[in-house]
């Protein structure tokens, strides 16, 4: 595995990894999260001929901070992905990425579609009707204030782990203290909780009717994962012409939470691409 560190100007640089050889693959994570939770950590597509690339968003992780606390816009986040891909010299790849994660791989499939031979969106988020209501804007806000007073605990109870179903309780509980425990500048991704949510990767959802490529949507019930709704994961592979949703099934643990079964849905669109 190479570990990179990538300049992407304005004194932002970019923790990446890259590993493997074959059809590349480059994984971006969501909001408060870090490389690690794209695939969890499987190995499967490197042992099946990809070369893997997942980097750490700016602010978050081992990635520097943004330069202005405003910086963490889905234009910012587009052009990080464009500097990863310049920088390691990949011309063409399969995006995968997680609700963020998605948002930017498709905002750069709409900008640059040359670039992604294909693209898996794991429970996108993103819904333009109302990204700018108060109500949300305003839970966002109350999150990052939590986490800038209180740290990862002052998170997690804003965050509302307590009120997640006691099925999956303990699991949102410490896979959520686990993810922030990796990032190097928790006032960065404080920042970023006000910022990404008052961005838009695309203003109106029929845009992705543009997007060409073979596509998987990853989407999770709503019982388990509340604030990534199944019915826009279900727009999203309505809307892009080679798309279909994969859902975990009634009870299961969300299919994103599954490294492994997430692997082998990339591979899937690889082979297509």
């Amino acid at each position: 595995m190479a570990e990179h560190t990538i300049d992407a100007g304005a004194g932002v640089t970019l923790a990446a990894v890259d590993e493997g050889e074959g059809m590349p693959v480059v994984l971006l994570h969501g909001l408060t999260a870090s490389r690690r939770y794209v695939v969890m950590g499987s190995s499967a597509l490197q042992r099946g001929g990809h070369r893997v690339v997942a980097y750490d968003a700016r602010g978050h992780g081992s990635s520097s901070p943004a330069p202005a606390p405003d910086a963490y816009r889905y234009e910012d986040l587009t052009a990080d992905l464009e500097v990863v891909l310049d920088a390691l010299g990949i011309e063409r790849t399969v995006l995968a990425g997680v609700s963020m994660g998605a948002h930017t791989c498709l905002a750069l499939a709409l900008q640059t579609p040359e670039r992604v031979a294909g693209l898996v969106a794991i429970t996108p988020a993103f819904d333009p009707v109302e990204y700018d209501d108060p109500e949300r804007l305003a839970n966002w806000d109350a999150l990052s204030d939590a986490l800038r007073t209180g740290g990862i605990e002052g998170f997690a109870e804003a965050f509302g782990v307590r009120r997640i179903p006691e099925q999956w309780r303990e699991t949102v509980g410490r896979a959520l203290r686990q993810r922030m425990a990796v990032h190097e500048h928790l006032d960065a991704v404080a920042d970023a909780l006000r910022a990404v949510p008052r961005s838009a990767p695309l203003h109106d959802l029929h845009a992705l009717e543009e997007i060409e490529c073979p596509a998987i949507v990853v989407g999770s019930r709503d019982e388990a994962d509340p604030g990534h709704p199944l019915e826009v994961a279900e727009r999203y592979a309505e809307l892009l012409p080679r798309a279909r949703l994969v859902v975990e099934a009634e009870g299961q643990s969300p299919l994103a939470w599954q490294g492994g079964r997430v692997s082998k849905l990339i591979a899937e669109v690889a082979a297509q691409a």
